[in-house]
């Protein structure tokens, strides 16, 4: 039998520790590995529904067009820079971890600065969303089974029934009846009526349809002018319960900040806590990637 070396008598003889990590780690692990099973279930939740009824679900495309101050639609394009804002405060989380390794404080100070200035300008994009998508965009009609249909162009391109019946849509106390629709729709030729399997109805048809049916304006918890209710419930509570989620890191990220500059870390010889935190703000980065994907993308 082979001698056992010196080193290997070392490696068995117990008191190693591979994987150091403090307790303050290890237990920001366990809340994110518990976290993420909670986002899995609400996106499998989202998942099954928007696949049970994909001929009512909307399109995010048809939806998420707006951009502050640009007029005319640009697809996703918001969504997108929320997107980037928010995976470049991950870089300079990184940046500031780094700093925190090598006990830089002024380096730690400036990154955290700007990362907590990406959480902020994160939180204030997605209340303009939530804001646009609550009043929104175009209007829809709810058939008496329920389902939503837009007026059309031509082109098959959501037109606003603001603009067809001529009402400014941020006026104050907007009614728009069916009647007014009905009307209006029957001086333009060149639109329609899209139903939910994507077909598209004009002219007497697309009165015949509008009996009895009702004009929906912005999303809520009962109504949702984009289609099936259940789009806007969703939207509502998984993006505000990431939202939550970023507001809270900025909290925290304040605090530590603000710990930064007493010099705390300083006199504790090392800046753990802002790995801690780093670990939160990356694990709330990557949850908003697969919100983007299942939400915005599929």
């Amino acid at each position: 039998m082979t001698d056992i070396t010196k080193n290997e008598k070392e490696a068995w003889s117990g008191g190693e520790k591979p994987f150091v990590s403090s307790y303050g780690k290890l237990m920001m692990w366990f809340f994110l590995v518990s976290d993420a099973l909670t986002f899995s279930g609400f996106l499998s939740a989202y998942g099954f529904m928007r696949f049970k009824y994909s001929h009512l679900w909307p399109v995010a495309e048809d939806v998420f067009t707006h951009f502050p101050f640009l007029k005319g639609d640009h697809p996703l394009l918001f969504v997108a820079l929320m997107t980037f804002i928010l995976i470049m405060s991950s870089v300079t989380m990184v940046l500031a971890v780094n700093a925190g390794n090598k006990n830089d404080k002024k380096g730690v100070t400036l990154w955290m600065l700007v990362t907590i200035i990406g959480g902020f300008a994160f939180l204030g994009s997605q209340a303009w969303e939530w804001g646009h998508f609550i009043h929104g965009d175009k209007g829809g009609i709810e058939l008496p089974n329920h389902e939503i249909v837009h007026v059309v162009d031509e082109e098959e391109h959501f037109y606003s029934i603001y603009d067809l019946v001529g009402v400014d849509s941020y006026a104050d106390d907007v009614n728009i009846t069916i009647d007014d629709v009905k009307e209006a729709l029957a001086q333009r030729p060149d639109l329609g009526i899209r139903l939910t399997d994507k077909s598209v109805v004009s002219d007497a048809a697309a009165q015949a349809y509008l009996n009895n049916a009702e004009v929906v304006l912005g999303a809520n918890l009962i109504r949702n002018e984009y289609g099936h209710q259940l789009f806007a419930n969703f939207f509502y509570f998984i993006t505000g319960f990431h939202g939550f989620h970023v507001f809270s890191g900025v909290v925290i990220l304040i605090v530590i900040f603000i710990n930064v500059i007493k010099g705390t870390y300083e006199r504790r010889g090392h800046y753990e806590m802002i790995e801690k935190v780093g670990l939160y703000w990356h694990f709330v980065d990557l949850v908003w990637v697969f919100v983007f994907t299942f939400f915005y993308l599929v």
